[in-house]
């Protein structure tokens, strides 16, 4: 009857690569949820920012429906007005549970609204990322103009 030591070294001295498989599975199975993780989170963080671009530009749009009337009565020039327009754009960033910044340009036609925003992440969480952030960006330019043939 041989002793435990003796059965062992047999064996190890038998097949020396006894195990590599192993190694590379292990080291396979880490770096394909490594991928996995990347799709996964990557694909959060697209759709946040496509969240925040679309909140973005209905902000923008509801900040640009707010024109100044006296002007565009008078016929002299189309501008937002400046404190109502931001009011809508922040109306709506509240309505919808986002956080933004709105500004109008010099002129009153052009207005820009940036949404900030964050995305959880599952895979991403495991080495301590557990939130990706995002922004939105939107700019809206008001036009005036009249077509037809003006019967």
């Amino acid at each position: 009857m041989r002793t435990r030591r003796e059965r062992l070294s047999r064996v190890t001295a038998t097949d020396r690569e006894a195990g590599a498989v192993t190694v590379f599975l292990a080291i396979s199975v880490v770096g394909l949820l490594v991928l996995i993780g990347l799709v996964a989170d990557g694909g959060a963080k697209l759709r946040a920012t496509q969240r925040a671009d679309a909140v973005a530009g209905e902000a923008a749009r509801a900040a640009g429906q707010v024109i100044d009337l006296p002007q565009a009565v008078r016929g002299t020039r189309v501008r937002v007005d400046r404190q109502a327009a931001a009011n809508a754009a922040t109306a709506y960033l509240t309505a919808t549970g986002e956080q933004g910044t709105v500004s109008v340009g010099p002129d009153g036609t052009t207005l820009e609204v940036t949404v900030t925003d964050t995305a959880p992440t599952v895979f991403l969480g495991l080495i301590g990322i557990h939130t990706l952030t995002v922004t939105g960006h939107a700019e809206v330019t008001l036009v005036h103009g009249v077509t037809g043939g003006g019967t």
